[in-house]
C-alpha cells in the first residue's frame, strides 16, 4: 500500500494509520516529491522488513536532475543517536503498518508540524529501523528558490518556531521514555588555578593565507580590559600561510605553534593549544577565515563565564560574504537553546554557534576528538551533560562564505559523512546518559 500525503499533522497521521489494509506501507514522506517504485523494488523493501522485523526500512535512490541526469543519493544507516528531525529517509520509507498503528495509538499531543517526527521516534522503540544500500526507486528533484545555506539553517530561522518548539517537545518527550532524559546539570565551574592571562584566542590554522591576516588583526584588536594573547597553531602550511603568521610575530601577545605532528585534526590542533603553558584561563575560538565583530568580543565571553560560572559560552554570529556583506539567511543565534532544556536539546540540533569558548581547565581533562568536523560539537554534548553552558544572543563574530571555505558546496558524501559522525557522537552521549540516569 502506498500513501502520499503530507505527515505534519497528527491528525493526518492517525487518518493515514486508520486506512490500513496491508501489513506494509509505503509512506511518501515528502508530499511535493514524485516517486516511482517498481513492484520488485517494494517486494525488495517488504522482503527486508519481514526479515528483519523493522518498523521502517528506507533505501537509496535516484533523482531526475532538471537536465533529466540520473544520480544516486545514498543516504545514511540509522543510529541510535539519528535523532535529529532532519535525518533524511528519502522521499519515501516503508513502514510496518502494525507498529504504525500502536505508535500513533500513544501520541497524544495534537501536532501540526512534528507527527512524523514523533511517530519515526516512537516506531524507532518498537523494531530497528533500516537501511537498504541499495537504490531501490526513482524521485523527481523538488524545485526551490531556497539556498542550500537557507536550508541547512532553517532550523533557527525565526519563521520557524513554532515548528523547532514541536520538534523539541516531541523529542524530549522521546528523552523521557528511554530514560535519556537529563535535568539541568547544577555544577558550577572552577575557574581557579594560575594561568599567564586571563584568556586566549585559539586560531588552528591550515592553507588560509586570504584570511588568517584578518583573523589575527581581529583577535589582537580586542580591547577586554585584562591580559589576553592569541595562539595560532599552524598545522604545516604550505601556500604562504607560515610567512603571513611571522610577518606579524612581531606582537608579543601572539604565540605561533607548528606542532611537531604532521596528521593533526582541527580538534588536536586545539588540544595543542590549551596544553600550551601559555594558554589562558579561558579558551576562545576563532575560525581562521572568520573575524569578530567588535573589540568587545571576547570580554563579552569572559564576563559570560564570571557571572553565570559555566564551562562553556557560546555566541551568534552573522554569515557573511568574504568582504563581510551579509548573506541569507543572515544571524545563527540557536535560540532555539533554552536554560531549562538546551543540554537536552543539544542532541536533536546540528550544531550550537559561535564563537564558542571554554574553561580551559575542564578542556584539558576532557579533551577535543581529534577531527576536523564535529570536534567543537563534540565537546559541547560532554560538557552540558556535566556543566552549564552560558549563551550570548547578541552577534559576535563574522563568518564568511567564500570558495576556499572548507563548508563549500560539499559533496553528498561528505554531508553523510559528516553526519554519520554526528549521529555516532549522539549515539554515545545517549548511551551515557541513560547509564547515569
Amino acid at each position: 500500500m502506498q500513501i502520499n500525503s503530507g505527515l505534519c499533522s497528527t491528525k493526518t497521521l492517525k487518518e493515514i494509520a486508520g486506512c490500513a489494509e496491508t501489513p506494509f506501507m509505503l509512506l511518501s514522506i515528502d508530499a511535493s516529491t514524485a516517486i516511482e517504485i517498481s513492484p520488485d523494488a517494494f517486494s525488495r523493501m517488504a522482503s527486508v522488513m519481514s526479515d528483519t522485523g523493522a518498523a521502517i526500512v528506507y533505501s537509496d535512490y535516484l533523482i531526475a536532475e532538471e537536465d533529466g541526469i540520473l544520480t544516486t543519493q545514498q543516504c545514511t544507516d540509522y543510529l541510535i543517536g539519528s535523532v535529529r528531525d532532519d535525518f533524511n529517509f528519502g522521499p519515501a520509507a516503508l513502514v510496518n503498518t502494525a507498529f504504525l498503528s500502536k505508535a500513533v495509538e500513544k501520541m497524544e499531543e495534537d501536532y501540526k508540524h512534528a507527527a512524523w517526527y514523533d511517530a519515526r521516534l516512537r516506531l524507532s522503540e518498537l523494531g530497528p529501523i533500516i537501511h537498504i544500500p541499495e537504490t531501490l526507486y526513482k524521485a523527481s528533484r523538488r524545485l526551490t528558490d531556497e539556498s542550500s545555506e537557507e536550508i541547512h539553517f532553517s532550523y533557527v530561522d525565526p519563521r520557524n518556531a513554532a515548528v523547532q518548539e514541536e520538534m523539541e517537545q516531541a523529542f524530549t518527550s522521546w528523552l523521557r521514555r528511554t530514560g535519556a532524559l537529563m535535568p539541568q546539570p547544577d555544577g558550577q565551574a572552577d575557574f581557579g588555578g594560575e594561568y599567564p592571562v586571563e584568556a586566549s584566542v585559539i586560531i588552528p590554522v591550515r592553507d588560509r593565507v586570504d584570511t588568517i591576516g584578518d583573523a589575527i588583526f581581529s583577535a589582537l584588536e580586542q580591547t577586554p580590559g585584562f591580559d589576553f594573547n592569541v595562539i595560532v597553531v599552524d598545522n604545516h602550511s604550505t601556500d604562504g600561510t607560515t610567512e603571513m603568521i611571522r610577518r606579524l610575530s612581531d606582537d608579543p601577545r601572539l604565540i605561533h605553534i607548528i606542532p611537531e605532528e604532521t596528521t593533526l585534526g582541527i580538534g588536536g590542533c586545539w588540544n595543542r593549544a590549551i596544553s600550551d603553558p601559555r594558554c589562558g584561563r579561558f579558551a576562545v575560538q576563532l575560525d581562521s577565515d572568520d573575524i569578530y565583530s567588535s573589540p568587545e568580543t571576547i570580554g563579552a565571553i569572559v564576563d559570560c563565564f564570571r557571572r553565570e560560572r559555566c564551562a562553556m559560552v557560546v555566541g551568534t554570529y552573522r554569515l557573511t560574504d568574504f568582504n563581510l556583506n551579509p548573506i541569507p539567511p543572515g544571524i545563527i543565534d540557536h535560540k532555539e537553546w533554552t536554560d531549562a532544556n538546551g543540554h537536552n536539546n543539544l542532541l536533536r540540533v546540528n550544531g550550537i554557534g559561535a564563537p564558542r569558548a571554554f574553561a580551559t581547565e575542564i578542556a584539558r581533562r576532557l579533551r577535543f576528538p581529534d577531527v576536523s568536523y564535529g570536534e567543537d560539537y563534540a565537546m559541547a554534548l560532554r560538557i552540558s551533560r556535566s556543566h552549564r553552558i552560558g549563551r550570548i544572543f547578541d552577534v559576535l563574530y563574522l563568518c564568511r562564505r567564500w570558495n576556499g571555505n572548507s563548508d563549500a558546496r560539499p559533496t553528498q558524501e561528505k554531508i553523510n559523512r559528516f553526519n554519520t559522525y554526528k549521529d555516532t557522537l549522539r549515539s554515545w552521549e545517549i548511551t551515557a546518559r541513560r547509564k547515569k540516569a
